[in-house]
C-alpha cells in the first residue's frame, strides 16, 4: 500500500492542476454520520417518539405540524452544516492542495470545504447547501441565508450553544421536539413555508451564486483542459455518478496528460482504458490523505 500512496503524491506533485470531486464518503470520513451514537445524541427523543433510525429517515418524515417539522430540520441542519466535523478529514486535503491551482466540485450540503479553509471562489455546490433556505413552491429564483432562525430554533428547544459551536443539553432538561410558532419561516414573497436548499427534485433553486460556481468550474476546466491534471475523486458513489465519476473518467480519457485518482471504501475502480494513469486506492479517506501527506 506504500507504494500505492508513493503513486499519487507524485501525480500530485507532478500535476499542473488539480480537480477535486467530492462525495458523501469524504464527510462520513470527517465524521458526519447519520445513524449511530452521533444520532442517538441529538435526535434520541424524535428516535424514541417517531420509531425511524437515522437522520435521513427522519427527514422524510410525515410531522403533523410545521413545529415538528422545523424543530427536526432545525437540529438536522445545525449539526451537519453549522458545527465542525468531529476529524480534521477536510484540512488534511487542504493542506495538500493549498499552494497548488485546484478546483473542488462536490455533492455535499455541509459546507465543510470552506469551513477547512478551501477559497469560496474555487468550489462548486452542485446540489445546494444546508445553509440556505428557499421557497418551497418556489415563486422565485433567490435564497436566503438559515443561521440566525436555525440557531433560535436549537435553542428554543432547550439546547445551549456552546463558543465552539457544540450543542449542550443541561442535565436533566428533556428537548422539546416543537418550535415556537413565530419561528416559522415563510418566504417573504407569496407566504408559502419555506424549505431547505436541497436538490431533492424539480423545484431546487440555482440561485446568482450556484450560477457563477457553475460559470467559474466551466471556465476553470477549459482553460486548463490541455494541461497535466490530476482528477482526485474522493468519496463519491453511485447514487449520481454523471456528476462527478462519469466525467471524471471521460475527461481524463480525453486529456493523455491527466491522471484519475479515487478514494473510497469498496468502490475505488475505474474503466480499463485508463487504467494505466489511474490510482485507486479502497480505503479510509482520512487515514489515505495522512499517509500521502507523509509520502515523498
Amino acid at each position: 500500500m506504500t507504494g500505492t500512496f508513493e503513486r499519487l503524491r507524485h501525480a500530485l506533485d507532478s500535476a499542473e492542476v488539480v480537480v477535486i470531486g467530492a462525495g458523501a464518503g469524504l464527510s462520513t470520513a470527517a465524521g458526519f454520520t447519520y445513524d449511530g451514537e452521533r444520532f442517538q445524541k441529538y435526535f434520541g427523543d424524535f428516535a424514541g417518539k417517531y420509531h425511524f433510525a437515522n437522520m435521513y429517515a427522519g427527514g422524510f418524515y410525515p410531522y403533523e405540524t410545521w413545529r415538528e417539522y422545523w424543530a427536526y430540520w432545525s437540529r438536522y441542519i445545525y449539526v451537519n452544516r453549522y458545527m465542525d466535523p468531529p476529524k480534521p478529514v477536510y484540512e488534511k486535503l487542504y493542506e495538500l492542495v493549498e499552494d497548488r491551482d485546484y478546483f473542488a466540485l462536490t455533492t455535499n450540503v455541509d459546507h465543510c470545504f470552506q469551513k477547512a479553509g478551501f477559497a469560496k471562489e474555487r468550489l462548486y455546490y452542485t446540489q445546494g447547501d444546508y445553509g440556505l433556505f428557499q421557497c418551497s413552491e418556489p415563486c422565485h429564483d433567490s435564497t436566503y441565508d438559515n443561521e440566525e432562525t436555525v440557531r433560535a430554533m436549537v435553542e428554543a428547544q432547550g439546547f445551549q450553544i456552546l463558543s465552539d459551536g457544540s450543542l449542550y443539553l443541561p442535565e436533566g432538561t428533556e428537548p422539546k421536539t416543537y418550535v415556537p410558532i413565530e419561528l416559522i419561516p415563510y418566504c417573504p414573497k407569496c407566504g408559502r413555508p419555506m424549505t431547505m436548499n436541497l436538490r431533492a427534485d424539480h423545484t431546487f433553486v440555482q440561485d446568482e451564486g450556484w450560477y457563477l460556481a457553475a460559470k467559474r468550474y466551466e471556465t476553470f476546466l477549459e482553460e486548463h483542459r490541455n494541461k497535466k491534471i490530476l482528477f482526485l475523486e474522493l468519496g463519491v458513489g453511485y447514487n449520481t455518478p454523471g456528476i462527478i465519476k462519469y466525467p471524471f473518467w471521460q475527461m481524463t480519457a480525453e486529456n493523455p496528460k491527466a491522471t484519475y485518482a479515487c478514494i473510497n471504501y469498496g468502490e475505488a475502480v475505474c474503466p480499463r482504458k485508463i487504467e494505466e494513469r489511474s490510482v485507486c486506492i479502497d480505503g479510509d479517506i482520512g487515514g489515505v490523505l495522512h499517509e500521502v501527506l507523509k509520502a515523498v
